[in-house]
């Protein structure tokens, strides 16, 4: 047993072993490939800025030779590093992929956000320095965008509890308990933009929709719950939820029955109540379910435009506005490329930093419960 043990590191070292003539050779191709991508990528640059006259009608030039610097890129490491290159093919497909589809894309969105790019107008890009962001500063619809996103951020705490209701419902041994489960989750199989036209352009509809025909059946004359602001928003905020909370009820569902019975089952013996079982029990085992249920949704949040758009349109007066959908309409309604990716772009940090403060913040919290 100890001779197979040793013998394991000796293998690994001898295969890893690579000709010093591979490694150069290796090298030559990381490197004579690297200096063909920059070239590329730097000539279209040039081109694009018309600084000079050397260039391609598109970038798709660019890209191929980014494809090619990623083969490059793997063939030369398996020459260079040997068995480590090998493994190393698990990881670069993924890291090319992100830069490519991550990284690139927010680069070149901050190169946009710094220039004057309408595209109703004729003179094309122009670099314009700070200006799109001292606009950002002093655009109070933004401002509100922001304030409304906070509400609709805060609303996550009681479609959390709504959900954790229906989780504790469902894991109780009730009559048609699967029925019940396919029929609470029906919700989030359907599409945000569809719900948004069933219920916000159908069912709420001001003149034909059966709720508003409802509602003034019961007495209420003027029913507008999408042309008064607080309604128009809680109604957004309603129809958001109702898609939603069967994903946080699952998630939670599936740590209660992860829950160990025997726990619950001793309390239960030594005289606790329902309400002493759950909150001093089941409660505080659920935290980590719980957390990460609620950061996942905050996250899905941040990004809700799909309603908006579908249902109000960012109204009445940006009632409704989320940044999501207030840059939609930035670009859309005003062809301003370069103001609508400042605001993506100032919104993508905004973002960062939340989530990075709400992690550590749960973190540091899971740490004090345990």
């Amino acid at each position: 047993m100890t001779s197979a043990a040793s013998a394991a590191p000796a293998l690994e070292t001898a295969t890893s072993v690579v000709p010093e003539q591979r490694r150069r050779l290796g090298k030559l191709i990381i490197l004579l490939s690297s200096i063909l991508l920059v070239a590329l990528a730097g000539a279209q640059t040039l081109y694009a800025a018309g600084l000079t006259t050397f260039g391609f009608a598109s970038w798709m030039p660019v890209f191929a030779g980014y494809a090619l610097w990623g083969v490059a890129l793997c063939v030369g490491n398996i020459f260079r590093l040997g068995e480590a290159g090998w493994r190393a093919l698990f990881v670069l497909p993924a890291v090319l992929f992100t830069l490519a589809l991550v990284i690139f894309p927010t680069f070149f969105g901050l190169y946009i956000a710094f220039s004057d790019w309408n595209l109703q107008s004729a003179g094309g890009r122009q670099f314009n320095g700070l200006d799109n962001f001292y606009q950002l500063m002093a655009d109070p619809y933004f401002w509100n965008a922001l304030g409304n996103m906070v509400f609709y951020v805060a609303t996550v705490l009681v479609q959390y509890a709504i959900a954790f209701g229906l989780a504790m419902l469902l894991n109780a041994d009730i009559k048609a308990q699967k029925f019940f489960r396919v029929a609470f989750l029906l919700p989030f199989m359907l599409s945000p933009v569809a719900v948004s036209w069933m219920i916000g352009k159908s069912m709420l509809e001001y003149r034909f929709g059966p709720v508003t025909n409802l509602l003034r059946w019961f007495g209420w004359e003027n029913p507008s719950l999408l042309t008064t602001p607080w309604l128009a928003k809680s109604t957004i905020a309603l129809m958001d939820a109702w898609v939603w909370i069967p994903f946080m009820m699952i998630l939670i569902l599936a740590g209660l029955q992860a829950l160990s019975k025997e726990v619950q089952e001793a309390a239960r013996v030594d005289g606790a109540t329902g309400w002493q079982g759950f909150w001093e029990i089941t409660f505080p085992l659920m935290l980590p379910v719980s957390l990460t249920t609620i950061v996942l949704r905050i996250i899905f949040q941040l990004k809700l435009a799909d309603i908006v758009i579908n249902t109000t349109a960012g109204g009445p007066g940006g009632a409704t506005d989320t940044i999501s959908s207030y840059i939609f309409r930035v670009y859309k309604d005003r062809s301003n490329v370069g103001y609508g990716t400042m605001i993506a772009e100032v919104y993508l940090i905004v973002i960062i930093i939340f989530v990075a403060l709400l992690l550590k913040f749960t973190s540091k919290y899971m740490q004090k419960a345990v």
